[in-house]
């Protein structure tokens, strides 16, 4: 179980290597995508040098966790040696089911399949392996690094053994595991995920606008975050995923995306990642922001 590999290095798998990285396990972090992996890597390079910044570990801490971490681009290859493995991919029911089948065959049979899903049904993914016992759901918060929950998602057949490995094993990595059952949006979002749906139908009836119902729910309610900016930091995409899941497995109206996040997700505005979504993220908006704070 000290090695760990990873699968996707966007921004949750990136973050999971990261964790488990500097908690001191050996870590194959695999993308299909050397820029991925690339890019990946710099961002734990740039998280790594903002905790020395501000102390918190040490300069030889943060080479030690890189060089915790290998890269492949080859899936059999990094999954060769690992007594974890941990899916990241994108949120994809049909993605995440290849991802399983090819690890059933690649995976030493004592090897633990993990998946990060935040929705998709952990019994569904682990039907199309010959371990159903072994598959479990370990769905971290973004960002890894920080946020200390991690939702354990047992399927049907998830043995007793591989739950309380997992449980352990979170606590290895400074974490808080909470147990839930394996319905759509698990606990986390499905509690989350009609309230940002929500305060996008308030924006769509034009109840009011975007930095008001943020404001409303900052200072009435102690958010440290409004719910359209966290849709556009969590990805109005994958929000959007998350809630026809959880309407698809429900049948119930409520879950039922808002149809102006749909549209916003069809034209590409997908928040942060893509540069702008119920905010501007794009250069240029920031360089105006820049100038005039120069100018004052």
């Amino acid at each position: 179980m000290k090695n760990v590999a990873v699968i996707g290095a966007g921004t949750m798998g990136n973050g999971i290597a990261h964790t488990f990285a500097q908690s001191g396990f050996k870590v194959q972090l695999i993308d299909i995508n050397q820029v991925s992996l690339q890019r990946g890597m710099d961002t734990i390079a740039k998280n790594l040098d903002r905790m020395v910044a501000k102390e918190k570990i040490s300069e030889a801490d943060k080479q030690a966790t890189l060089n915790n971490i290998t890269t492949f681009t080859d899936m059999t290859a990094g999954v060769e040696y690992a007594g974890l493995v941990v899916e990241a991919a994108t949120e994809n029911i049909d993605l995440k089911l290849n991802i399983f089948k090819q690890l059933d065959d690649a995976c030493g049979e004592d090897t633990i399949l993990a998946t990060n899903t935040s929705s998709i049904s952990i019994t569904q993914i682990a039907a199309v392996t010959s371990r159903p016992d072994m598959v479990i759901g370990m769905h971290f918060m973004n960002p890894v690094p920080i946020m200390k929950l991690v939702e354990i998602i047992r399927g049907y057949n998830t043995s007793d053994d591989v739950t309380n490995t997992i449980m352990e094993l979170s606590r290895t990595l400074g974490k808080i595991p909470t147990e839930v059952n394996d319905y759509p949006g698990f606990v986390a979002n499905r509690i989350l995920m009609p309230m940002l749906n929500e305060s996008i139908e308030t924006l769509y009836n034009g109840v009011a606008g975007v930095e008001e119902i943020d404001t409303v729910m900052k200072l009435g309610m102690a958010h440290p975050m409004g719910p359209l900016q966290l849709a556009d930091f969590i990805g109005l995409d994958v929000c959007l995923s998350i809630l026809n899941v959880m309407y698809d497995g429900f049948k119930n109206p409520k879950y039922a995306p808002c149809p102006l996040l749909v549209n916003m997700v069809n034209a590409g505005k997908l928040g942060v990642k893509s540069g702008e979504g119920f905010y501007d993220y794009s250069e240029s908006r920031k360089a105006e922001k820049v100038a005039k704070q120069f100018k004052k």
